[in-house]
């Protein structure tokens, strides 16, 4: 097929910026697919000619003069850390599981359940979040079941971008893990507790049954959210830190878009120890947040940097962090960290629990969404307020970590769900 005819298919996304460089390795995009962007026009997945590299057809492509740019799709993954996920469940109570939301070490949830209630906003009732993700365990049909601490009247319409229809079902677990942090009912025996336990979650789902996903269908995931009244976007997913802007400009778009229509963006740093925050949470309109652990430490395997907004309990085991007195005193390496615990499935899409092994700035980034969306929808910082005021409130009432004042570990530092509502 000529490169010209592949223009003319039809496609829903849009996409911003400039020509990637060439890609980096076959394992890192989409085998066979390549993003395709023409002025006034939306942008496309075409598929390369036979006997033609991916790498090939972008250089192709990017040579036509009517091409505004071309890159590979690449992909993303879930931001999470697998362990030891054997266990099914916790026999004491949510105080004694949950570190992250009482404690220490938590975001002070139930200080900011009290605030929210008498703002008039129990539960951050009123705010939608869509959750950009594996899917969620949202309903009960067929071989599906709809996560128990997770209600039907919790949830509004979503999209799945992976099988292209209207049921966005969680075949991996992570987008369920995920809506519990923000979501999960409370007084209820049930599982555990979500910090903004009356939002809506709007399920998108972007991400495999592997928990991966194409720079297409994850532009695609946001801008249809933006599109459809999400109030906050959470992404906890993530590209290879070495992925510039340049190479997922659908992304940086879509992003700026979200943020555009009024939507608060939140993605995760990142997992892989690097000095660079990754993709899509590097991008100037994201909150990036990076993960730490129940010793008030940097969790091990979170991404650090310029671009790192602020932090929030992402579970595990200390980075080995003694140049600073405050981390030296904090930080444990030598002992095992907790995991985050909510509810989601064990054995596939029936069955549900409280299974260890999640971990990661996957865990992070939905407690940073849970409190953009307490903010909204409190109007704690006025009726609809910019998306860039309610990062500005996060970040400014973020408990300071480590070195004095921001730095690229702890960015402004550990979010504080009642500090954020209380000043």
């Amino acid at each position: 097929m000529p490169h010209r005819n592949r223009l003319a298919l039809a496609v829903l996304a849009a996409c911003l910026l400039a020509p990637a460089s060439a890609p980096a390795s076959a394992g890192d995009f989409v085998p066979g697919q390549v993003i395709v962007h023409t002025e006034g026009q939306p942008a496309e997945v075409v598929p390369v000619d036979p006997g033609e590299t991916v790498k090939e057809a972008v250089a192709d492509l990017n040579a036509d003069p009517d091409v505004d740019y071309a890159v590979p799709n690449y992909k993303a993954h879930a931001s999470v850390i697998w362990n030891d996920p054997g266990r099914s469940g916790e026999p004491s109570g949510w105080t004694n599981l949950q570190w992250n939301f009482i404690g220490d070490a938590s975001i002070n949830a139930p200080e900011a359940w009290d605030l929210a209630g008498a703002l008039g906003a129990p539960g951050g009732r009123g705010a939608i979040v869509a959750v950009v993700d594996t899917g969620t365990a949202y309903k009960n049909t067929k071989r599906f079941r709809r996560a128990p601490d997770l209600r039907r009247s919790t949830f509004v319409p979503g999209r799945d971008f992976v099988d292209h229809d209207k049921r966005p079902f969680d075949l991996f677990g992570h987008g369920t893990h995920v809506a519990g942090t923000i979501a999960q009912h409370v007084n209820n025996s049930i599982g555990v507790t979500g910090l903004a336990y009356n939002a809506k979650i709007m399920p998108v789902r972007v991400l495999d049954e592997n928990g991966e996903g194409g720079a297409y269908a994850i532009s695609r995931g946001i801008r249809w959210a933006a599109k459809h009244g999400a109030d906050v976007v959470n992404l906890s997913l993530e590209f290879d830190p070495s992925i510039t802007a340049r190479q997922v400009p659908g992304i940086i778009r879509a992003i700026r878009f979200a943020h555009k229509k009024g939507a608060v963006v939140v993605a995760a740093a990142g997992n892989e120890s690097d000095a660079n925050v990754a993709y899509p949470a590097r991008a100037r309109y994201a909150i990036s947040v990076g993960a730490t652990t129940e010793h008030l430490c940097q969790a091990d395997y979170s991404n650090s940097g310029g671009s790192l907004d602020v932090v929030a309990p992402g579970g595990g085991n200390d980075a080995a962090n003694d140049d600073n007195p405050l981390d030296a005193q904090h930080c444990r390496p030598e002992l095992t960290g907790r995991d985050i615990y909510q509810q989601t499935f064990v054995r596939g899409p029936r069955t549900f629990g409280l299974p260890g092994g999640y971990q990661g700035t996957s865990m992070a980034a939905p407690h940073v969404s849970a409190i953009a969306a307490l903010l909204i929808a409190t109007q704690r910082l006025g009726k609809n307020p910019r998306p860039g005021r309610v990062a500005t409130q996060i970040r400014q009432t973020a408990r300071d970590l480590g070195p004095d004042g921001y730095d690229t570990r702890y960015g402004h530092g550990l979010v504080d769900a009642a500090g954020a509502l209380a000043n």
